[in-house]
């Protein structure tokens, strides 16, 4: 069966799935930096009076906002079905991957123990 460079059969229930696979993906993301509140910044920043956040999604997930953008990703390549939408959101994940490493390593050197029992 050919899919004309799909790597799934275009059907609607697969899209819908795709889509819902987004939502849930952004949704978390969103809950994930609302939750973070003062203490988000865009590159590892230590903010005043900066905390160690370990509620919310942050309870079961070490980089939620990362998690629910990659499953976002991974939404939009079902929905979309091609080829170039696995190996862009491949791409995107490894990007994230590197980010909270360094991250990571940036919160452990200021908060040491606490944010490595993590």
């Amino acid at each position: 069966m050919k899919f004309n460079g799909r790597f799934i059969h275009p059907l609607p229930i697969v899209e819908t799935a795709g889509v819902l696979v987004v939502i849930a993906g952004l949704l978390l993301a969103l809950w994930a930096r609302k939750h973070l509140g003062r203490n988000w910044s865009g590159i590892p920043a230590l903010k005043v009076d900066h905390e160690l956040v370990h509620s919310g999604p942050y309870a079961y997930l070490r980089h939620p906002i990362y998690v629910g953008l990659a499953i976002a990703l991974a939404g939009t390549a079902l929905a979309e079905g091609i080829w170039s939408g696995i190996i862009g959101a491949l791409i995107i994940c490894f990007v994230f991957w590197r980010k909270a490493r360094l991250e990571s390593a940036f919160l452990a050197r200021r908060f040491g123990r606490e944010a490595e029992e993590r």
